[in-house]
């Protein structure tokens, strides 16, 4: 079962943040501040925190700091009342993966809980392996017989997600979320576009192919 953490001193909000992650089958853990969250963290296996930005002791810039200095590489998701530029530059600046300003649409941030818990598989999945074609997620390069291709990142994060789930079909908007993310100002064309790219390299190989699906969007088929 997938543990997540909430970090929030409001107890009303704990308590309502668990009852949607709950109903949506999480295990879920909670702690007022920062010290507390590193508590639970120190006792617990946590695969992504739910974390405010103003409390007291340890703030949520600060603990999200702390962690990403001790290799915690789970997901953070920041849910905040501070919604300037600045300070959503500051929460990514400190190791945020993703932020939602207050008041939330809780069917919203399940979404975002799950798209990011989506993206920590991939990554802690670090190679794919079709035939004699391997994916190396750590150094983005795809190596056959013959080269090493080594891909944009966009591109190697749309042929990883593809390959990671054979046969599936994903839509456009759904690669757009988790590719590119919910924020992102780009549209479902992107999506086209890096298909396209990766169809000029990797078609004249037999290991596998992508596959569009008329009115929906894209899915991988491996032959090997």
């Amino acid at each position: 079962m997938v543990n997540i953490l909430i970090v929030d001193d409001n107890d009303s909000i704990r308590k309502l943040l668990k009852m949607y992650l709950l109903r949506d089958g999480y295990n879920v853990f909670a702690a007022a501040d920062g010290l507390e969250a590193l508590d639970v963290l120190d006792k617990e296996h946590i695969d992504l925190i739910i974390l405010d930005i103003m409390m007291p002791n340890m703030d949520g810039y600060s603990l999200a700091k702390e962690l990403r200095g001790l290799n915690f590489n789970l997901p953070i998701l920041m849910i905040t009342a501070k919604e300037t530029i600045e300070d959503k530059k500051k929460g990514f600046s400190v190791g945020s993966d993703d932020y939602m300003v207050k008041p939330i649409d809780f069917d919203e941030m399940l979404l975002r809980v799950s798209a990011l818990l989506r993206r920590a598989k991939i990554s802690n999945e670090h190679k794919i392996v079709v035939g004699d074609i391997t994916l190396d997620y750590e150094t983005l390069t795809v190596t056959t017989k013959t080269e090493a291709i080594l891909l944009p990142q966009k591109e190697f994060y749309l042929l990883f997600k593809l390959l990671n789930y054979p046969k599936r079909i994903f839509t456009r908007q759904e690669l757009m979320d988790e590719i590119w993310g919910f924020d992102s100002d780009t549209d479902e064309r992107t999506v086209d576009v890096h298909i396209k790219r990766l169809r000029e390299k990797f078609d004249k190989y037999e290991e596998f192919k992508i596959i569009t699906i008329r009115g929906l969007g894209y899915k991988v088929e491996k032959y090997l």
